[in-house]
This record gives structure tokens, C-alpha cells and sequence, in this order.
């Protein structure tokens, strides 16, 4: 029987995804990525952290190029197979998009809804440059997820039935124009009862209208949340206390994974660490948080079966 030098079999384990805990990582999909922020901030920057006073952590990178190799090289060490990618810089989710072919869900940061932005859309769409929408960051500029300016896009998602992604809840970055009222997760009941066939998801759960959010995900079935920002920008125990409310509430099999990688790509090792050690989960759980409960949202089993589907036919 043929012999494997055993300097093969190390490289061969050091190039196989790990967990935190030793073991082969099973796939993760990170529902919450971007190739950057809305503003510029100066390289080297800490991350955000809330509520001050706070010290954060971790470094900016601001060059798209290395952001973008720091970004993948996580979501290799943690077999992340697929990320919900968005940027205001369309150029650039398309640049990530063409690196790393099929690992992104690519599309545009919504932040000032307008008629000619939405044309725009409309052929980035039909051309397959895009397959989602959102973040929807309105609320950063003053505008409420059932402001009238943002019906025509939650109308076309429904019609192209693409995942939308929307900021609703109650705090963000300082912006002037930014209102923690309008995050309630209660806005969004218009918008739902309006496009019953929407496919959305919210932003780190509505946190902290948690009571809120738990009314509207057992009225509207088809309302997913992630979790994201909040398993690092946070106190752990404040996360912790906020996810297992909603996992007590039955809700656990429709919260998703998401890292909020904005300009801070360690932030993805943070994430999936506040996940994995989180006491209370059990590993069942972990699995539909890290991966089960995105699949289905995102009919990935539906999708590649379509493509297999097609793939034969042609073959044929």
C-alpha cells in the first residue's frame, strides 16, 4: 500500500477548515458582508463598540483590494461557502463578485432611495450583476422602512423574489440624520402585508426591540432576522440575553448568521466565536443559525438543483 509522507498529511490538515474548537469546520453561510463602509474612516481604526464609553478593537482596512483578501482568507478558515455581500461602491461588490466566483450573493447598499437609482437597478438586475438587495440603510439618513420612497424597491425584490436585507433597529453609526425610533421593527407591517411574497431579513434582530421583533416574526412567517453586529459591537452578555429570548420564543429556526464585516474582516472570527460558545445553543441549533436556516431562506438546495438541472439538459 502506497505511503503518505508525513509532511503531506501536515499541510494536508493545515489547509482543512477549523472551528474554534479543534475540530473540521462544517459550512457556514455569513448573511451580513460588506467591501466597506457608507464614509470613509482612517485606516487602523478601531471598530465601533456601543454603549460608551467603550474601547473598541481590531484595525480598519480601508484598501479594498487587501480588505478583500483579508476578507476571504476568513471565510476560508471558517469554510464560510457563501456571503450576502453589499457596498455603496457597486464596482467594487462586482470586483469581489469576479474574484471569488460563486461565493458572494452580490448586491447594492441601498442608503438614499431615488427613481433614477432604481432604473439603474432594474438593468443591473436583468444583466445578473445583482441577486440581492439591501442592506436597505435608509434609516441612517432619517428614512423609515415604510417611508413611500422605498416601496418601489421592496416591489421589485418581490417581483425578481430576491432577498432583501434592511437596517430596522435601534441604534447605528452617529449620523446626523440617523433616528433610533424609526428601527422599530413594527414599521415594517405595511411593507409585509403589502408584499406578502417578500423574502426579508433583518438587521442583528431589531436589537434592542426585541419584543417587537418577536410579535412581527410570529405574525409574518415569512419575516428571517440575522445576527451580526450585535455578537461583537455589544457586551457579550447583552447579546447572549438577546438571542436566547428569541431562541426561548421558537424562533430559532428562522435567525441566520452574519458577521457585519465591514472595514474590520477580524470581526468574522468574533462573530463566529460569539456563536460557538454560546452556552445556552445547543449544537443543533449552532448548525441552523450557522447554515440550516439560510439555505432555506435562500432555497440553495432549490437553486442547485435548478442549475443541475440545467447543466444535464445541455449536456443532453
Amino acid at each position: 500500500m502506497k505511503t503518505i509522507p508525513f509532511i503531506s498529511v501536515f499541510f494536508l490538515c493545515l489547509s482543512l477548515p477549523v472551528s474554534l474548537y479543534g475540530q473540521e469546520q462544517s459550512p457556514i453561510i455569513d448573511m451580513h458582508m460588506h467591501t466597506g463602509l457608507p464614509e470613509e474612516v482612517p485606516p487602523g481604526i478601531p471598530a465601533f463598540c456601543r454603549p460608551e464609553p467603550c474601547e473598541g478593537d481590531g484595525h480598519a482596512t480601508v484598501n479594498p483590494t487587501d480588505l478583500m483578501e483579508k476578507t476571504l482568507e476568513a471565510m476560508d478558515r471558517y469554510n464560510i461557502i457563501k456571503g450576502f455581500l453589499s457596498g455603496v461602491d457597486w464596482s467594487t461588490v462586482q470586483e469581489w463578485k469576479k474574484t471569488a466566483p460563486g461565493r458572494f450573493i452580490s448586491s447594492p447598499f441601498i442608503l438614499k432611495p431615488s427613481n433614477s437609482e432604481l432604473e439603474k437597478l432594474k438593468l443591473e438586475y436583468s444583466s445578473g450583476n445583482f441577486s440581492g438587495m439591501g442592506e436597505i440603510g435608509a434609516q441612517l439618513v432619517g428614512i423609515p422602512p415604510n417611508d413611500p420612497s422605498l416601496e418601489p424597491y421592496f416591489k421589485l425584490a418581490e417581483d425578481l423574489d430576491i432577498p432583501v436585507l434592511i437596517h430596522t433597529l435601534g441604534i447605528g453609526p452617529y449620523m446626523p440624520d440617523f433616528r433610533a425610533a424609526f428601527g422599530s421593527p413594527l414599521l415594517l407591517e405595511d411593507v409585509l402585508i403589502n408584499h406578502p411574497k417578500l423574502r426579508l431579513f433583518v438587521e442583528n434582530a431589531g436589537y434592542p426591540y426585541r419584543d417587537e421583533m418577536i410579535a412581527m416574526m410570529y405574525q409574518y412567517p415569512q419575516l428571517y432576522a440575522d445576527v451580526s453586529t450585535i455578537t461583537w459591537v455589544i457586551p457579550r452578555i447583552a447579546f447572549y440575553d438577546y438571542l436566547e429570548a428569541f431562541v426561548r420564543a421558537g424562533l430559532g429556526k428562522r435567525l441566520m448568521y452574519g458577521s457585519d464585516q465591514m472595514v474590520w474582516p477580524e470581526k468574522i472570527d468574533a462573530a463566529v466565536e460569539a456563536i460557538e460558545q454560546a452556552p445556552f445553543l445547543t449544537d443543533g441549533q449552532k448548525r441552523d443559525i450557522f447554515y440550516n436556516n439560510a439555505a432555506k431562506f435562500l432555497r440553495l438546495e432549490e437553486t442547485e438543483a435548478n442549475q443541475m438541472k440545467h447543466k444535464t439538459s445541455r449536456q443532453d
